[in-house]
């Protein structure tokens, strides 16, 4: 192959492969990066944490070579290191994984690997060997364990396998350091454990991994150290604790989160919403449960078990073909997502940037779209009407803004999420599906969307939350609905099961 492979070791001349002192960057006046500190040593995992706008990604960026920063002092093994460009981090050895996938969706799995880096036809200067890219791509995934087609065009991939292409276009670059920018946030149990023995691969042979994400129970299971960034400045530096967060947390948010799930005070209403043999083969079949107001139940499942094909039927996105949907005794017709917001049921998406909000739109805006009619006068929108409602939802989820003209786009993910749910409780919906609620934002940001999330049960709200993080589902739920190929497998009492029973029944047939 043309680029190295995964039993190749190369030989590192310093342990201390590159280090970042007092790097400061600013935009418009703004500080995104005061006084950050960052050390890597050849072979070593470094976890980078701290809450949504610390200043993670643009320290990385800046040495990724994306970002230029405004001071301070960059080593490369020893000697300083101007970093201008990604083309300069990418010859010293430095690539990167980012946050927002970073592949061409009209090329293939092949393409997107050795995008740029093509190997050329031996007998045809100048032009690119296909065969060989698609045979060289193939032999890095199986290497790597992940199920790819390598010829399949991006574009027909979920977003959990976008995300395993990624990863294996960084690593079958990968030489000095690999930069892993939140890359388990699409990945389902089994292809985060794929991705540590990847990991630890890379470390065995030399390669320093920086690894930035909000999962601390899973930075424990690989992390050497960690180094945690608050407002812009490290604030702590140390070995990474494999239990007890306590330390790293209280770095992260400047105190300490001693109930990290808040309690719940127990409250059932009449409310009922029930599923009766929901079907859309073969995506799921013959689905059945219940949850009441004041309950929220869990569901989860491996990628590809059928949660997000069941949530786009029961929301109406993609309807099931067969079964029916039951709210107070009724039956309902839902045949899109207007009929599932009429019937008073609301959806917070996965991906709340591309199908939940309007980035460029004001907040205020964002917070009132899915009920215009409530501002309307004499047909007009009342303006001023929509600025007391959008600074009424801002104190309900503690959202703190000097103005609601703020554009969305300029928030943290923690604070886009509380937009969201400020928009559906102005529609005043009583049954909610929270899905993946707090993906890619900060342990500080999760306990809010937490307290909201309680809040609207004990208003006598239902709530489904479709989670693939277990501990969460123990956190936060009554109960757990556990689904394997499409089927619903198991219902679980939460506070009687543990992490293992769940992923018994998730993950085996015979369980």
């Amino acid at each position: 192959m043309t680029e190295p492979d995964l039993s190749r070791k190369e030989p590192i001349s310093s342990p201390r492969l590159v280090e970042l002192r007092h790097v400061r960057k600013s935009y418009g006046g703004v500080a995104v990066l005061r006084d950050a500190h960052l050390r890597v040593e050849a072979g070593e995992i470094l976890g980078l944490v701290g809450e949504n706008g610390a200043g993670k990604s643009t320290l990385m960026k800046i040495l990724g070579g994306e970002v230029r920063r405004d001071e301070g002092q960059v080593d490369w093994l020893g000697a300083p290191a101007k970093l201008d460009s990604r083309a300069e981090a990418e010859r010293l050895g430095i690539t990167m994984i980012h946050q927002e996938l970073n592949l061409a969706p009209h090329l293939s799995v092949a393409e997107n690997i050795f995008l740029g880096h093509e190997p050329k036809h031996q007998m045809v200067p100048g032009i690119v060997d296909r065969a060989r890219e698609t045979s060289d791509a193939r032999e890095s995934l199986e290497e790597l364990g992940f199920d790819l087609d390598p010829r399949t065009p991006v574009r027909f991939l979920s977003q959990a396998r976008r995300q395993l292409v990624e990863i294996a276009r960084a690593v079958v670059r990968a030489r000095r350091l690999v930069i892993m920018d939140e890359p388990t946030s699409s990945l389902s149990a089994r292809e985060v454990e794929e991705l540590f023995r990847v990991v630890r691969q890379l470390k065995a042979r030399g390669t320093a991994i920086i690894f930035v994400t909000h999962r601390l129970e899973e930075l424990a299971n690989v992390a050497d150290r960690v180094t945690v960034l608050r407002d812009g400045e490290t604030v702590h530096e140390g070995p990474m604790p494999r239990a007890d967060f306590n330390q790293v947390i209280r770095a992260m948010v400047g105190r300490e989160l001693k109930d990290f799930y808040p309690r719940r005070a127990a409250k059932r209403t009449p409310l009922t919403f029930e599923l009766q043999h929901l079907s859309r083969p073969p995506d799921f079949e013959d689905v059945s449960f219940a949850l009441r107001g004041g309950e929220i139940v869990g569901l989860t499942g491996l990628v590809g078990a059928g949660r997000t094909e069941l949530t786009a039927a029961i929301f109406g996105a993609a309807p099931a073909r067969a079964g029916r949907i039951l709210i107070n005794g009724k039956e309902v017709s839902i045949r899109s997502p207007r009929d599932a917001i009429g019937s008073g049921m609301v959806l917070l998406t996965e991906d709340r940037k591309r199908t939940g909000l309007a980035l460029n739109l004001p907040v205020r805006h964002n917070m009132t779209l899915a009920n215009l009619r409530a501002l309307l006068r004499h047909g007009c929108l009342d303006l001023k009407k929509e600025e007391r409602v959008a600074r009424d939802l801002c104190d309900r989820v503690r959202l703190r803004l000097a103005s609601t003209a703020q554009k969305l786009e300029r928030l943290s993910g923690g604070n886009q999420q509380k937009v969201v749910v400020a928009k559906w409780l102005f529609r005043q919906a009583r049954l909610f599906i929270f899905d993946e609620p707090t993906r890619g934002i900060d342990v500080g940001a999760k306990t809010e969307i937490y307290r909201l999330m309680n809040e609207l049960a004990e208003s006598g709200a239902a709530i489904l939350m479709i989670s693939s993080e277990l501990p969460e589902i123990l956190g936060m739920t009554d109960r757990v609905l556990i689904m394997r190929n499409g089927q619903l497998v198991k219902e679980l009492v939460t506070a009687t099961t543990t992490q293992e029973e769940i992923m018994r029944f998730a993950t085996l047939s015979e369980a």
